[in-house]
């Protein structure tokens, strides 16, 4: 095997770093998970995810992670309404019976991000996660690389996997090409508690998914474990709206009276969402990897996830794409038929850039389409079948 007596160094634990450690442990290689969160409990986790059966179901059965996937899956949060500004009910799908299941190609089960990432940590050892690890810089060190991070700590690895998503500080040794600003910025919120403080929108939400539409506008919104609800303002905007717009996204009364302004035309019961967001809010331009990228491959590095493809999230394809990187990229480097390391790696990037540019394509479009002003009837129509 080509990864016999070699080190593999993982940059960054989220889903498509975890998942790579995971399998390649499976395969008996030696790889280490370099992870900046002091511990697995520090991070704030994001909105739900919804696995797809043949990128990322297929690398958690891949992982034989599938059974625990099963435990803690939220079922029924693949469940979506539609609502217009006024909250009107437009679409929902919540009534309609799905024989949909695990190995229908449709099938998309929810699972909170944070309980992801602790099924796939709780599979790797224990001594193959380095934690407190705030990657600097490399440097070329005998036949790979020697690692420096912000704790004085050193490493070296036969082979780097930047695996640290958006702005992946392994990517620019890979390639100078920067990601593109989409035009669309959103604002994330988190509720606590969310039955109690905003039951008015629970009963619509109804556990599930919720996408209202109105005036080029959108708000999107997900049930997470433990009663939580996450959304997303979703809006145009120009490239450096979030320096200009002179706001304190840890002041609540700010951000309602911005909202109450931008989103004029919206009903007031949306305002529950700004009310009683636990700060800070989080502005989160939304960019994408330029379609037609390419690079020269490297005999010893390359990246995996947001890191090599960001894209928006429109499609709902950005962690299934990292996972499917993570199953593609364990197989072929442990692939007998590749005659070195270098090649798997000429392998896996030349698939994983094509496959990646349509989807990119894909989740740009929807952005279009739901930031259109027909966004509410050309998204109920599409959900109804129509």
């Amino acid at each position: 095997m080509m990864l016999q007596n070699k080190q593999i160094a993982i940059i960054g634990g989220g889903p498509g770093g975890l998942t790579l450690a995971r399998l390649l442990q499976l395969k008996g290689v030696n790889v280490k998970v370099y992870e900046r969160d002091v511990d697995r409990s520090a991070r704030v986790q994001g909105s739900p995810l919804d696995l797809h059966e043949n990128s990322g179901l297929a690398a958690i059965r891949k992982a034989e992670l599938l059974g625990e996937f099963k435990n803690h899956y939220m079922e029924g949060a693949d469940r979506t309404t539609i609502t217009n500004e006024k909250a009107e009910i437009v679409f929902s799908d919540h009534e309609i019976y799905k024989e949909e299941d695990f190995g229908h190609e449709h099938f998309r089960p929810e699972i909170d991000r944070g309980v992801l990432r602790k099924i796939l940590l709780a599979s790797i050892q224990p001594e193959n996660l380095v934690w407190n690890s705030h990657f600097l810089s490399m440097e070329k060190h005998h036949d790979g690389w020697l690692l420096h991070f912000k704790n004085g700590m050193k490493a070296y690895a036969d082979i780097v996997i930047g695996a640290d998503g958006a702005n992946s500080k392994i990517r620019p040794y890979i390639t100078d090409i920067e990601a593109f600003y989409s035009g669309i910025t959103m604002l994330e919120g988190n509720i606590y508690d969310a039955e109690k403080r905003v039951p008015e929108i629970t009963q619509i939400l109804r556990g599930g998914k919720l996408m209202a539409f109105g005036n080029e506008k959108n708000i999107l919104m997900g049930q997470k474990a433990d009663g939580v609800i996450g959304f997303y303002a979703s809006f145009k905007a120009e490239e450096h709206w979030v320096s200009k717009s002179g706001l304190d996204f840890s002041d609540t009364s700010q951000i309602l009276d911005w909202f109450k302004k931008h989103y004029a035309e919206w009903s007031p019961i949306w305002n529950q969402l700004f009310e009683n967001t636990t700060t800070p809010f989080i502005p989160r331009p939304i960019n994408c990897m330029p379609l037609n990228q390419t690079w020269e491959t490297l005999p010893n590095a390359t990246i995996i996830g947001d890191a090599a493809h960001l894209m928006p999230p429109f499609a709902g394809e950005g962690v299934n794409m990292a996972m499917l990187d993570a199953l593609e990229l364990s197989e072929i480097l442990t692939d007998v038929k590749h005659a070195s390391i270098y090649n798997a790696l000429v392998s896996y990037e030349t698939a994983m850039r094509k496959r990646a540019s349509v989807i990119a394509q894909e989740s740009l479009d929807n952005g279009n389409i739901m930031h259109h002003v027909d966004a509410l009837s050309t998204m109920s129509n599409f959900f109804s079948g129509q």
